[in-house]
């Protein structure tokens, strides 16, 4: 028997948000919270990129937490590359 329970999807900028938050101990981030502003470095950098790997199943370069810094930003360059 399989297991046919539909998931809902999940919304790219909530769950980058809540890699920012997890990653930098914050429950106070949001989706316009700037990574580095919050306590963000190179290390905690990787460390979002494997939980998105994780989660979405596509290689986030670690280059785009430096030029896209916020959730929301971030989720839209990567919604993008995912298009293609």
């Amino acid at each position: 028997m399989t297991d046919d329970t539909l998931v809902a999807p999940v919304d790219l900028t909530d769950l980058i948000t809540e890699a920012y938050r997890e990653t930098l101990s914050n429950a106070s981030l949001d989706a316009d919270s700037d990574f580095f502003e919050a306590g963000g470095d190179s290390l905690a950098a990787f460390q979002v990129t494997a939980r998105l790997r994780d989660a979405i199943g596509v290689e986030v370069p670690v280059a785009l937490v430096f030029s896209y810094p916020s959730p929301a930003d971030l989720a839209s360059v990567v919604a993008t590359e995912r298009a293609y």
